[in-house]
């Protein structure tokens, strides 16, 4: 049965590419991407058939988007209807991850967070960033004890989400507050301008959105997923202080009350990255089925933050950030010591 089902797939998956339906390329990563899927949720001793239907979904999810590219707003909201989205890409992800040695720490942190929710404040959520699937990982994790702040959680994502045929039918389930990265906004130079106007209207929308209330927003300072070390380590990466500037100022201007958290995942294992960053869209996409963690910690008081007395401005604003990144490689350290 599970090999008719793997066959079954990849006799469509040519016959596709050979109509012209679908590109060499995405065939490729689709065939690649399926048969880890295929080996890892096997390793764990379970039947990949189910998934095999997923991944037919899939395939038409991308063959629809091809046909009639969905426009992504600045502000993207979750698409539930007619198909649902948000449940499609968590139930693709669930078979990937071991839930049993997987954990959730600072559950004390998401009460008071939900708490603040509920009184129609803002939370941010400075976190670091390791896997495409991060949303639909957290999501899992917190499903049981906070599934609402899982599903209504706003994500600052980069536009290769939003572009990236493989990566848009997990982006459509999600909120998204759509921006073009500072890796990225100058390729190709010409549409540097288009991108730094779209940016702008980002940023008003969010702005709006803080003076609403009531919304709890996921940014990675760091612009980009983890990578491993020269040790072969995977590191927390930098966090950009005008990233965390610009949201912290935001903040303060909404005048609607904002907390901030750290936020840690360690969800590598599962999706990798690439060793190296892609400018051009086509990255491989091996799994491997694994736990995946995630802590949230104390509010952090942002007028508090020790930064030395009668230093520049820029340096003050990176001591901030390297000071929230050390909290959250605190944490996250505390999450794979026992991996």
């Amino acid at each position: 049965m599970v090999k008719n089902s793997k066959f079954d797939f990849s006799a469509r998956l040519q016959e596709l590419e050979l109509l012209g339906a679908i590109s060499t390329q995405i065939a490729r990563q689709l065939a690649q991407f399926y048969e880890s899927c295929a080996q890892a949720i096997s390793a764990a001793g379970e039947d990949p058939s189910p998934h095999a239907r997923i991944f037919s979904t899939y395939l038409d999810l991308i063959l629809e988007e091809s046909k009639t590219p969905y426009p992504f707003e600045p502000y993207h909201k979750r698409v539930r209807t007619p198909f649902d989205y948000y449940s499609w890409g968590i139930e693709f992800m669930r078979p990937l991850v071991d839930a049993d040695h997987s954990r959730l720490l600072g559950k004390e942190h998401l009460v008071e967070i939900q708490g603040h929710l509920e009184q129609g404040h803002n939370v941010v959520f400075f976190a670091n960033h390791q896997i495409e699937a991060d949303p639909q990982a957290i999501s899992l994790l917190l499903e049981n004890e906070f599934p609402k702040l899982g599903e209504e959680m706003i994500f600052v994502a980069g536009e290769r989400v939003t572009t990236d045929p493989l990566a848009i039918p997990f982006s459509l389930g999600r909120e998204l507050l759509c921006i073009y990265s500072k890796r990225y906004i100058d390729h190709p130079p010409e549409e540097k301008h288009r991108k730094q106007l779209h940016n702008k209207k980002t940023m008003q929308l969010m702005s709006a959105l803080l003076t609403e209330g009531g919304r709890c927003i996921y940014v990675a300072p760091s612009g980009g997923r983890d990578r491993p070390n020269e040790d072969g380590v995977v590191e927390v990466a930098p966090f950009d202080s005008k990233s965390v500037e610009m949201f912290y100022l935001m903040a303060k201007r909404a005048k609607t009350p904002t907390f901030f958290y750290p936020l840690a995942l360690a969800t590598y294992q599962v999706l990798p990255p690439p060793e190296t960053i892609q400018v051009e869209l086509g990255e491989s996409r091996v799994t491997k089925r694994g736990p995946i963690h995630m802590s949230v910690g104390p509010c952090i008081d942002m007028d508090a933050i020790p930064v030395e007395k009668n230093i520049k401005k820029d340096s003050a604003r990176k001591a901030r950030a390297d000071y929230i990144r050390d909290l959250v490689r605190k944490d996250y350290a505390q999450l794979t010591e026992t991996d």
